[in-house]
């Protein structure tokens, strides 16, 4: 009788752990952009924050959720997917937000898709366009404005084009096995290069002012965390040496962190003697 007592409470401490590590693997990603998005909106400035970030998790979560479908694993994995791209969407309409509303001068809105707009409508009139339907400005190729529109909805159409062309091509392809795999290696690949983005922000910064500290000290505390999550749940292998790499790149920021101390407001007022 004992060891039937000790084998249920056994299953039910075993179930409660498993439960608490899906429900850590679902909100734990989501976390770190929690201090992120409340500094962003306190201080009104969205300029120590890429958004490169952003597309690189939309990216990998998207390429993830396609993988689901070649070869299925364990469904808290595929629930973060869509709860991160659901965040992600939320932190570029902010930063999208914030930057228009701290434009000084009003500059040339850049945008993905083709739509009729004030300023079309002016250079239809300076090339002496008259009546009939409005002139429409096309997608905008310019590399160097790529990923950098001025409205929130250029982001949502650019990942639809992605995720529509991913799911025909997954479609097509789904029962060869080599492009299955590629494709759950290119989504764990591409999250686990999240770090870079921000790493050339900070670079090109001087500074790591505007990002948030916490943000990256929670990203590393949850990608080891995650690591640990695939190991001992035996996910494929591009998740846990992915995750390596992941947990790798946040050291590098928070050794940015250190390098770059001095170089804050706080710190050039302290020197000033402010």
């Amino acid at each position: 009788m004992d060891w039937i007592i000790s084998d249920e409470l056994g299953l039910t401490v075993g179930h409660l752990v498993g439960w608490g590590a899906a429900s850590a693997m679902i909100v734990g990603g989501v976390a770190p952009y929690i201090p992120q998005y409340r500094q962003i909106k306190k201080t009104q400035d969205a300029d120590g924050f890429s958004l490169y970030v952003c597309l690189t998790l939309l990216v990998a979560n998207t390429l993830r959720i396609l993988f689901w479908f070649g070869k299925r694993y364990e469904l808290p994995l595929l629930i973060q997917s869509i709860v991160m791209n659901a965040t992600m969407f939320a932190m570029i309409h902010l930063c999208v937000t914030i930057r228009k509303k701290n434009q000084i001068i009003r500059a040339r809105e850049r945008i993905f898709t083709a739509q009729p707009d004030e300023t079309a409508n002016w250079l239809g009139q300076q090339s002496g366009f008259v009546g009939g339907e409005k002139p429409h400005r096309f997608y905008d190729m310019d590399k160097k404005y790529f990923w950098a529109w001025t409205d929130f909805q250029s982001y949502v159409d650019c990942m639809l084009v992605f995720s529509v062309l991913g799911a025909a091509i997954t479609y097509l392809l789904i029962e060869f096995s080599p492009f299955v795999e590629l494709i759950g290696f290119l989504a764990v690949f591409t999250e686990a290069m999240l770090g870079a983005p921000q790493i050339a922000k900070n670079l090109q910064n001087k500074s790591t002012e505007g990002m948030s500290v916490c943000m990256v000290i929670m990203w590393t505390f949850g990608d080891l965390f995650k690591t640990a999550y695939f190991v001992i749940r035996e996910a494929p292998t591009q998740f846990w040496v992915c995750g390596s790499l992941q947990v790798l790149l946040d050291i590098v920021i928070l050794l940015q962190v250190w390098m770059y101390r001095h170089n804050t407001a706080a710190a050039r007022r302290i020197r000033r003697g402010d």
